[in-house]
């Protein structure tokens, strides 16, 4: 199945776009870690369904030198050793994060003090806006069909330079 609606050839989408490249440019420039962004933006659009947003992450996260082992292993993140505790507390904060009708309390103490323990404020401030926007971007994507695949590194930054 095609995209129902080709977001990138309209002109109030591509307008929109740019100003959501600009919002996720103070995350990325931010001193959390690029593969900790990368695994909470890949967990996120697994467990939304966005195929799009899971091809643009796995193929980021490789072209930046991540494992694609660890890649394979951020749906079963629990069940494997390969990722830190700082790691564990992002991919957490993920999926509570992402999962907030799942769950009365949202992101639970637990989770919070974890993300406390192992990030600093503008590591946080990251972390927060990272879920937000990976969402929004998922809902975006799944809402047209955008389908993954043809994602190649690079595309998305290079659309709006």
């Amino acid at each position: 199945m095609d995209a129902r609606f080709n977001m990138f050839d309209n002109e109030t989408a591509m307008k929109f776009f740019k100003r959501f490249a600009n919002a996720g440019m103070a995350v990325q420039q931010s001193p959390l870690p690029k593969s900790t962004q990368e695994l909470v933006s890949l967990r996120a659009s697994q467990i939304n369904g966005c195929g799009w947003c899971i091809d643009m992450h796995v193929k980021e996260a490789v072209a930046g030198g991540e494992d694609p082992i660890r890649l394979h292993l951020v749906a079963a993140w629990r069940e494997s050793t390969v990722f830190t505790e700082a790691e564990q507390a992002a991919l957490a904060l993920a999926e509570e994060g992402t999962r907030l009708a799942d769950a009365s309390q949202g992101v639970s103490d637990e989770t919070w003090a974890q993300v406390r323990k192992h990030y600093d404020d503008d590591q946080v401030a990251a972390l927060i806006c990272l879920v937000a926007l990976i969402n929004a971007a998922n809902r975006l994507a799944v809402i047209v069909h955008q389908k993954g695949g043809s994602y190649q590194p690079g595309m998305f930054a290079a659309a709006f330079d």
